[in-house]
């Protein structure tokens, strides 16, 4: 739901009346990830997608239903052989969708809403199985600890939904919590979706070549929020890198060492030079960042790997270096380049393994690791 808060936080605003439809489970091959939505209008207006195009029709349908009985249910949809022209997936996975009617008493939900419409950090629990008496009940979490609402069972069930809402917070992420009723973490009664909602990761590309104006566009494409450095000012200007958030004339690991960066920070180097990338790949291979990669021949890449040794860079630092910079697309120009970075960087970020689909067996969409709260 949390991916529709500009659009549903100007509903609220306008006294609206509708319903949200939010994938809460996935199995198999299925279109798209739990958190994934779509939300219907009293009038109609629709916005959003949780199969892009297999059930909406049937989801709109639902929608309506919870409009007007001002009751949240959860619904399945999958593939059945048996029955070609039912309502289901084509791709054979199965999708649960909770279904929520809108109410201006469920204020977790209007505040979180609200907060990741401004850009801020906020998690959403909410009860996507369950007793009925809990079912969409939910619970806003801050990256300080802080809440506002609650799932109404045993103390300690609020208390481990917090906890479990800042772990995915923390990293970011999206996903489903098995719990008991009485807050345990062992699998029982309860199915918490905690959806997150977070500034986009950054993407600082060093290295303001024409190969980095591609990767720019390509970061952007992805999501990121993306910076360009370079200690050269007559190529680091807002001319030559129009798409960028921002723009840093700085040697680089001066900046780096200076500027915030988390788990889903990627790092691209794309300078080649020694003097420019030593010290600063000796100062990002130590930090808990996302992705470090390297732009250079492989002839470079020996050099560069023996300067990094000689700079007491050490094996388990080396392994993280992703260098040659990208996949194997065999890319030629900037913007094919481009391709092939963002492509590994995607396949890092998602577990996958580089290879063409075809023939290969694996499946195609994944179920991701998700943190677990101590």
């Amino acid at each position: 739901m949390l991916d529709l808060a500009g659009p549903l936080h100007e509903w609220i605003e306008e006294g609206r009346e509708f319903a949200v439809a939010t994938v809460v489970a996935v199995g198999g091959s299925a279109p798209r990830p739990p958190g994934a939505a779509m939300a219907v209008r009293a009038d109609g207006t629709v916005i959003g997608s949780v199969s892009g195009g297999c059930v909406e029709g049937a989801v709109y349908d639902l929608c309506v239903q919870a409009l007007q009985e001002g009751e949240t249910l959860v619904e399945r949809f999958g593939y059945s052989d048996e029955d070609a022209f039912a309502v289901g997936l084509t791709c054979g996975g199965t999708i649960d969708v909770m279904i929520t009617p809108y109410d201006a008493s469920q204020t977790p939900q209007a505040a979180a809403l609200s907060a990741a419409a401004g850009g801020e950090p906020v998690a959403l629990a909410r009860v996507a199985r369950g007793p009925r008496g809990l079912l969409g009940r939910s619970v806003l979490v801050r990256p300080d600890g802080s809440h506002e609402g609650g799932l109404g069972g045993a103390p300690e069930l609020d208390r481990t939904a917090i906890a479990q809402a800042r772990a995915l917070l923390d990293s970011g992420r999206t996903g489903t919590v098995e719990l008991s009723e009485d807050g345990s973490h062992c699998p029982g009664g309860l199915t918490l979706l905690v959806e997150s909602a977070v500034p986009p990761p950054r993407m600082i590309v060093f290295g303001a070549i024409d190969f980095a104006a591609a990767l720019v566009r390509a970061g952007k494409l992805l999501g990121h929020h993306v910076t360009v450095c370079d200690a050269r000012p007559v190529f680091a200007t807002r001319a030559r890198f129009p798409d960028a958030d921002e723009i840093v004339v700085d040697w680089p690991h001066r900046y780096l060492r200076s500027t915030e960066t988390d788990g889903r920070t990627v790092l691209c180097v794309l300078t080649h030079d020694a003097k420019f990338d030593v010290p600063l790949l000796t100062e990002a291979l130590r930090l808990p960042v996302a992705y470090v990669g390297a732009m250079g021949s492989r002839r470079t890449h020996q050099d560069r790997d023996r300067r990094l040794r000689e700079a007491g860079v050490g094996e388990r630092e080396l392994a993280r270096l992703r260098s040659p910079i990208g996949l194997d697309l065999g890319a030629r120009t900037p913007e094919e380049t481009a391709v092939s970075i963002a492509a590994e960087i995607v396949a890092a970020r998602r577990g996958g393994t580089g290879l063409p689909l075809t023939g290969s067996g694996t499946p195609i969409h994944r179920a991701e690791q998700l943190p677990r709260a101590v």
